[in-house]
């Protein structure tokens, strides 16, 4: 017979493990254990009757209640009757009824519970369904929701949800390893951030695994702390009491020790990289007011700053400078150690400025502005490559990338460029002061090479420690006449007006000063002191009346009439016609001669030029080099110049500097010449264009070793030079060379037109001025015979030679005596004793030697 029984089932808050125990632990722990009792079961029970016993077993049955959850229903319960039992047997078949019935109702409530979870599955559904629905519906309406497809439906991704393989992570890997060396290229503090991410998360990780493993005895804040002494120190780890936390604090002692090693390097490696960028100096702000910026290293970089040494010196002697030293800021695209290599080996003599480096680009407008280019005194931009047209095109990109900083109208900005077109161009940028300076170092070695003596007279005017040009206003003397003017500075050489940027050499004696003109003298540097009027009345110190207006027209009168017959004399020399076409003399062409220059540049085209502007016809002008003829036709078409006039030019290729090639030249200049008249013969030797390639010294040695063997030639062949001139870079070694050969004369034109950059400067209106002078078309200085203004044993004062070169509109402005120039001589009444063979030194027009009719 088949009994049923029905046991009230429990469901364990253990896990499964529970189920793998014994029967008897099983029945001990439903008491030990905390029972949940379940309404809902389904038991499939079965009884066996076996030797008096009824043993009753239940399965174990899993039944879904809900998609989320799971009970698991088990129980086993043996039931043993004894005989002493059999009277409650019956008792015992109606109490398993009962219960039979209750598991019957609580079957029914489960299955009513699974239709119940049923229908919010299917409600579930349809709500998902709805709303993808109307997803889909509403992205199909937004603008280029479905442009792939011209119906509007959107397309299904076609989504590969593979594993990647193992040369696709691999790619990953270095990939990221990759990206991760870059921003460790651009910046060395990512490592050390990445050090630190990887250090706190193996103390994080090494603490919790100490809480793990220590439970509650230590707080997790002492675990932390543990794993960072272990870190830190790691001889910590040989604390430790078990396995596990040894291994534990082993790898954090080992990981200590790399991080350790690996932060010292990274910022030992971030110090010196901080360090590099502070020598470049490309990424430091300079924080300085009042400096000097010369942008571009060259040759000429020495006498520059040597010209603003001197200039300093006095202005800190006349009480005009705002600071002891003053700085400059030199900026080139150099590296920064060879920027410092030449400015140590410059600036060993220079004791009033000092000198600061950084290396940047000169195109760029964030270099200038992190030099604080919109602060500066003056920027100076010297040329650095040997290409006119390249000089031209960097000078224009430096100028364009200050255009857009702040405050550069009142920065003077002096740019030396190759062209007076260019000097056009600069100028015509707007917002910007700009000051270009043309170098004319081809013309001004023409000039000092047709006058011995010249380019010291140059130098002396560019000596801040002698006599100099100035501009000065004085407001007080206006509405004086020019010639008042010239006759009352004793201190200084009047040599013209400054009137609305332009200069006017020897103005009419007539012209009124303005208050707004500047006076144009020579004389020493003034300072805030500016030169006094002087006449023979005397004064007493401190009085003003000297520079009345009327005070200073009865002392003229009284000087005129003193000088009464020296007037009358000076009416008789022939006055010079309205100024020609031309810088030869008046009544005549210029003089024929025969020039031989040995070397080649391009700028050679120019120096061609200059002597075509002052010889005559008929002169002849070959060139010795070893440059190809093809290279030096290429740079006559280049330089677009006009026809010839007076010279013809023919070329020769051969290398200057050796002996027979040179001989053979000068003879055959001989013999192409006419015998029965007897033509001036020159040789210049200007610095070619292989011999500059590398150290500059290179050219200057070669230049004199070619002039001195270009005088013993002509000493052996019996040919008199009337000039031997060369180019040189460094003046020292000219003037070594004139000690041993007097008859020889260097020529620094490079240094010449670098004092000038630098005295423009300091001020900017002396452009104008060199401009002129050193142009062949404006005035410009000439040694002249003084038998032109003076008779044989006439005692003059350089105030009568002034007055008799004002007369042939000219300048004077000193003499030459004993082979000893004197500039601005004071006083001016004394008689100079000026022999035949003297010179007077003059500002003039023309070149002619016109003679005084007496």
């Amino acid at each position: 017979m088949l009994q049923l029984y029905s046991l009230r089932p429990w469901i364990s808050t253990r896990n499964s493990e529970s189920d793998l125990c014994s029967s008897s632990k099983r029945k001990s722990r439903l008491h030990s254990n905390r029972r949940v009792p379940i309404s809902t079961f389904n038991l499939d029970n079965f009884a066996v009757k076996r030797r008096g016993n009824w043993k009753t077993s239940s399965g174990i049955i899993w039944r879904k209640l809900d998609p989320s959850m799971k009970i698991k229903i088990s129980s086993k319960v043996k039931c043993n009757l004894s005989p002493m039992d059999s009277k409650n047997c019956s008792q015992t078949v109606q109490d398993c009824g009962a219960k039979l019935l209750m598991a019957s109702l609580c079957s029914h409530l489960v299955v009513k519970l699974i239709q119940l979870n049923s229908m919010n599955a299917v409600m579930e559904l349809v709500q998902k369904s709805f709303y993808h629905t109307v997803r889909t519906i509403g992205a199909s309406n937004l603008p280029f929701a479905c442009m792939s497809n011209s119906l509007g439906k959107p397309t299904p991704l076609q989504l590969d949800v593979s594993l990647p393989s193992f040369q696709d992570i691999r790619w990953s890997f270095a990939r990221l390893v990759y990206l991760f060396n870059i921003q460790l290229e651009r910046n060395v503090a990512t490592f050390f951030i990445v050090l630190l991410v990887a250090c706190f998360s193996f103390v994080i990780i090494g603490g919790f695994l100490f809480f793990k493993l220590r439970g509650s005895s230590q707080s997790l804040e002492d675990c932390f702390w543990e794993a960072w002494a272990c870190l830190c120190s790691s001889s910590t780890h040989l604390k430790q009491r078990t396995r596990i936390e040894r291994v534990i604090g082993f790898v954090l002692a080992i990981w200590g020790i790399l991080f350790y090693s690996r932060l010292l390097s990274t910022m030992t490696e971030q110090f010196r990289n901080n360090m590099y960028r502070l020598r470049e100096g490309a990424q430091m702000q300079v924080l300085e007011t009042d400096h000097i910026i010369i942008c571009g290293v060259n040759s000429r970089l020495s006498f520059v700053l040597k010209q603003l040494n001197k200039y300093h010196e006095f202005a800190v002697r006349l009480g005009t400078a705002t600071a002891r030293r003053q700085r400059i800021l030199l900026l080139s695209d150099l590296p920064r150690k060879q920027m410092d290599k030449v400015a140590d080996n410059i600036a060993k003599d220079l004791n009033h400025i000092d000198i600061l480096t950084k290396s940047c680009s000169l195109s760029l407008t964030k270099s200038f502005e992190r030099a604080a280019a919109n602060k500066a005194r003056a920027i100076i931009i010297l040329p650095t490559k040997e290409d006119r047209y390249e000089v031209d095109s960097d000078a224009f990109l430096s100028v364009l990338a200050l255009q857009p900083l702040p405050l550069m109208a009142s920065v003077p900005t002096i740019v030396e460029v190759s062209s007076s077109n260019t000097c056009e161009l600069l100028k015509s940028i707007s917002g910007l002061k700009v000051e270009p300076v043309e170098n004319v170092a081809s013309k001004l070695f023409v000039q000092c090479s047709r006058q011995k003596g010249l380019i010291k007279i140059y130098k002396h005017l560019l000596n801040y420690r002698k006599n100099v040009f100035n501009l000065c206003n004085f407001p007080h003397l206006a509405g004086l006449s020019y010639k008042e003017l010239r006759r009352g500075f004793q201190e200084a050489v009047v040599c013209g007006l400054y009137r609305n940027g332009r200069v006017y050499f020897h103005p009419n004696d007539a012209e009124i000063l303005e208050e707004a003109d500047k006076v144009l003298f020579i004389g020493p540097v003034h300072g805030t002191k500016k030169p006094q009027l002087s006449y023979p009345h005397v004064f007493e110190e401190n009085d003003d009346s000297i520079n009345n207006v009327e005070t200073i027209k009865q002392n003229s009168e009284f000087l005129n009439g003193a000088l009464g017959a020296t007037r009358e004399r000076l009416k008789n020399i022939v006055k010079r016609p309205k100024r020609s076409d031309s810088k030869a003399p008046d009544w005549c062409v210029g003089p024929t001669e025969r020039v031989l220059v040995l070397g080649w540049r391009p700028d050679v085209v120019e120096m061609i030029e200059e002597y075509d502007n002052y010889l005559g016809p008929g002169s002849v002008l070959e060139i010795l080099s070893d440059v190809p003829l093809d290279a030096r036709l290429k740079a006559f078409k280049l330089a677009g110049h006009g026809k010839l006039k007076n010279i013809r030019v023919s070329h020769r290729v051969g290398n200057p500097m050796e002996y027979n090639t040179l001989e053979e030249t000068i003879i055959n200049i001989q013999k192409s010449s006419k015998k029965e008249v007897d033509i001036p013969f020159s040789i210049a030797v200007v610095s070619d264009k292989e011999w500059k390639v590398g150290d500059p010294s290179r050219a200057d040695k070669n230049s004199a070793y070619s002039l001195l063997l270009a005088e013993n030639i002509c000493g052996k062949l019996g040919v008199k030079a009337q000039n031997l001139v060369a180019e040189v870079v460094d003046s020292k070694l000219g003037k070594q060379i004139t000690r041993i050969r007097p008859s020889l004369t260097y020529i620094a034109a490079e240094e010449v037109m670098s004092l000038v950059t630098a005295q423009v400067a300091e001020n900017v209106e002396l452009n104008d001025v060199w401009k002129d002078i050193l142009n062949a078309e404006g005035d410009e200085i000439y040694v002249k015979d003084i038998s032109l203004y003076m008779k044989q044993g006439e005692n003059a004062s350089f105030y009568e030679l002034s007055e008799r070169a004002n007369l042939r509109r000219e300048i004077a402005i000193g003499y030459v005596k004993n082979n000893k120039k004197f500039i601005n001589p004071i006083p001016k009444l004394e008689p100079l004793s000026l022999e035949l063979n003297d010179s007077l030194i003059v500002i003039s027009e023309l070149e002619g030697e016109q003679p005084v009719v007496m």
